[in-house]
């Protein structure tokens, strides 16, 4: 039975709460506009910037955007008031970079060669809400390497080896340790692939596991595309290797996405959720320990890149969705230092 895609997600600030779409473009970084921005927390007195994510920085989840063709709004939902009619922060999607000053910042061991700071006009209204000294920080032309084996696969890159161009042939060019730059694969401030899936049938196993009037939404785990399940069992997607989109779409699914304590957050408060839904990572921890490189995390949904030479498509809500590869065993984490 042919699954479908049910919602699109795309994050333009890192950490923040996800914009739900009916349509997306994507291309070799993923949708586009996702995680192009990111907040830093400056430290006193050194000025060292420490990343911002949901996990560290749980008042991450209060804040909601969205996405015009041109600029990005922001707006924080201070606990039990959640005022949607505030006035919002607007950020321009695609800045002059003519105009911004050049910085270097680090996620998970993979540094652009350079990133931007906003400036103090936006720096300033975080750091507000936040209560302490924030940097919004936006990549540019900054290019993050993708390290360790989420790669797509070296047999899938062949076809693009003996073309000599595209996507796929600038990441033969990465792994065979050519010296040119440009056609390094690379990421924005996604975690390590440009895109995650998921699955609802997933979703449901894990709601399951908690009170009946307190299902797990599928938004804290911060997918891009997820995809019903329909016909495929719980968990199913550990060893999906590809999946074609519309008959036409294909995406190699290279690695599992093992799970912190940003599940345990309640987006309602900014803070750690009480009761059930404040321990759905130690209930996935009993039985979702799957992955070897990883032991001590539990997975949930499978990292992907577009499987193209550098075309970009687009995805629509209720795109059929096929299994065309699947993998004889589970994908080992091997991120270094993740």
């Amino acid at each position: 039975m042919t699954m479908k895609i049910t919602t699109l997600y795309v994050y333009p600030i890192k950490a923040l709460r996800g914009i739900k779409l009916q349509s997306a473009r994507v291309g070799p970084q993923g949708i586009a506009h996702d995680r192009t921005f990111m907040l830093f927390q400056v430290s006193e007195p050194n000025g060292e910037l420490k990343k911002m994510q949901v996990d560290s920085h749980p008042q991450c989840a209060l804040f909601e955007q969205q996405m015009s063709d041109e600029s990005l709004s922001v707006r924080y939902l201070e606990p039990e008031y959640h005022d949607h009619n505030q006035e919002p922060l607007l950020i321009p999607l695609c800045p002059d970079l003519s105009t911004l000053s050049r910085i270097t910042v680090s996620l998970h061991g993979s540094a652009p060669s350079s990133a931007y700071s906003m400036g103090a006009l936006y720096d300033e209204w975080f750091s507000a809400r936040f209560k302490f000294p924030v940097k919004l920080v936006y990549i540019g032309d900054g290019r993050r390497a993708v390290l360790g084996d989420t790669l797509p696969p070296k047999q899938q890159q062949q076809p693009a080896v003996e073309t000599g161009r595209g996507w796929l042939s600038s990441i033969t060019s990465y792994v065979t340790g050519k010296e040119d730059q440009e056609k390094k694969p690379w990421i924005t401030f996604t975690d390590v692939a440009p895109l995650l899936v998921t699955s609802e049938s997933s979703l449901h196993d894990v709601s399951a596991r908690l009170p009946p009037n307190e299902p797990m939404p599928m938004y804290k785990f911060r997918p891009n595309i997820v995809v019903d399940g329909q016909g495929e069992e719980a968990w199913a997607e550990d060893l999906w290797a590809e999946l074609t989109i519309d008959k036409k779409h294909k995406l190699l699914l290279t690695g599992n996405c093992v799970r912190c304590v940003s599940l345990n957050v309640d987006y309602e408060t900014g803070k750690p959720a009480v009761g059930e839904l404040g321990s759905v990572l130690k209930k996935l921890m009993k039985d979702r320990r799957v992955d070897a490189g990883s032991k001590w995390s539990p997975v949930f949904g499978r990292y992907a890149f577009p499987a193209g030479q550098g075309e970009e498509f687009e995805l629509r809500l209720g795109d059929k969705v096929e299994v065309t590869k699947r993998n004889t065993e589970r994908t080992v984490w091997d991120w270094p230092g993740l």
